[in-house]
């Protein structure tokens, strides 16, 4: 089974949006360098981000993400994003009325339901955790492996926080860390 990554670009202060869902800058990261980080083009990052992120989002096989963000993003007209094979999305409701059943979004009740649902869909690869409410809650529930930040230079004061409403001590190992241009890379192992 392969690992669980809570996972997302974050202010310096632990905030991944404002109180408006805007990201503000935490992903100009990703348009200020030179080496494309896709197919498309749009995205390009220095060599050392190349290195940290291509690696890691070739190993995403599953996204897990709340119904908030699945509704902010419209599901991404059911394509999942970045190549991604699945996206499970925790919600107390069902999916929205007209929602094709045949793409790969696949919509469950509770947290670690998403994790099982997850784990079963991607096998070997990594099931990554949007981080927020919802990966907050995961993440308290023990079923995170590693936590990945992409730290930017910013500082919002307030807004979305990092970990969600998480308000209990838990402890990481040592970080990894990779310098980009506008980013700081963090890689943390969960302490058990």
């Amino acid at each position: 089974m392969g690992k669980v990554v809570m996972y997302s670009s974050v202010s310096a202060d632990g905030f991944i949006a404002d109180h408006d869902d805007q990201p503000g800058p935490l992903f100009d990261w990703l348009s200020s360098g030179e080496v494309p980080l896709d197919e498309s083009g749009a995205l390009k990052v220095s060599q050392a981000s190349y290195d940290y992120t291509r690696a890691y989002w070739d190993q995403i096989g599953v996204t897990i993400v709340g119904r908030h963000v699945f509704d902010l993003t419209d599901g991404w007209d059911g394509t999942p994003p970045s190549g991604i094979d699945h996206v499970v999305v925790v919600t107390h409701r069902p999916a929205p009325e007209g929602w094709n059943p045949e793409v790969p979004f696949h919509f469950v009740d509770g947290v670690q339901a998403a994790v099982a649902k997850a784990q079963e869909l991607a096998g070997d690869r990594v099931v990554e955790v949007a981080a927020g409410d919802v990966g907050g809650q995961i993440f308290a529930a023990g079923l995170v492996d590693e936590v990945r930040m992409d730290v930017v230079p910013a500082v919002f004061g307030s807004g979305k926080r990092y970990f969600g409403s998480v308000n209990a001590p838990h402890l990481l190992e040592n970080p990894d860390v990779v310098q980009g241009d506008r980013v700081l890379h963090l890689r943390y192992q969960v302490r058990r």
